[in-house]
């Protein structure tokens, strides 16, 4: 197995982009491609490692640049949320800025276009339940402690994706209100969805940098494994 990272640089509304596939070099014949999508940072060395992580699965990865080559935040910028922010006010742009990332993973040699999906964590959680939402032709979607709520504009009339959520019950970001209205929307939309909902769980549980309870926003190794055994699962089903 020789896992490689490759810079990707490619166009869309506001860029240049610059994304990272990740891929194993020895092999020879086309694999299903996995698009992530960052949380409120942008992409970082720990999306990297996630890509590793799925092309680890057998999978050809690629990390989403939402926010535009150099726009890059951290924890401790005076506003580390201001390139997701911009993006929050203008869902649109968002919606063509994951178009852009996932036809820059289309393009990628190697990767089987008729069987794509896209995962996102936090902001990235909700920015892949707007791809579905845009009915994007991708297998599933999986959204890990995502945010719900719907852009201020119609949904595609079918949404193809199948839906994976997978949420901590705690998140102060998405109350269980938000979880119940999300699945309401899905149901009328007709998708193929899974909502897995984790005890004692709070915002951020996959990311061993959360450390802020009093906020709840907290690593949770216990749904982190669940989370991902639960997303393993589903890629290899839409992709079977």
């Amino acid at each position: 197995m020789a896992i490689e990272r490759t810079i990707t640089l490619y166009d869309g509304p506001g860029g240049p982009f610059e994304g990272m596939a990740v891929a194993d070099s020895d092999w020879g014949d086309a694999r299903p491609g996995v698009m992530i999508v960052p949380n409120v940072l942008g992409p970082k060395e720990m999306d990297f490692d996630t890509a590793e992580r799925i092309a680890g699965l057998g999978y050809h990865a690629f990390v989403a640049d939402l926010y535009g080559q150099g726009n890059r935040a951290t924890r401790e910028d005076e506003d580390p949320a201001r390139f997701m922010n911009a993006l929050n006010a203008d869902r649109a742009l968002l919606r063509d800025r994951l178009h852009a990332s996932l036809a820059a993973m289309r393009s990628l040699d190697g990767v089987d276009t008729a069987r794509l999906a896209a995962i996102g964590f936090c902001f990235g959680g909700k920015s892949v339940l707007d791809l579905a939402r845009s009915g994007a032709e991708v297998s599933g979607v999986v959204s890990f402690h995502g945010i719900y709520d719907p852009p201020p504009f119609a949904n595609a009339d079918v949404i193809p994706a199948k839906i994976l959520v997978c949420h901590g019950w705690d998140d102060p970001l998405a109350p269980p209100e938000a979880v119940t209205t999300l699945a309401v929307e899905l149901t009328a939309a007709g998708v193929d969805w899974q909502i897995h909902a984790y005890g004692h769980t709070g915002h951020a549980f996959t990311d061993e940098s959360a450390k802020m309870p009093d906020r709840g926003l907290a690593y949770q190794p216990d749904a982190d494994r669940r989370s991902w055994k639960a997303m393993t699962d589903f890629l290899g089903e839409i992709f079977a």
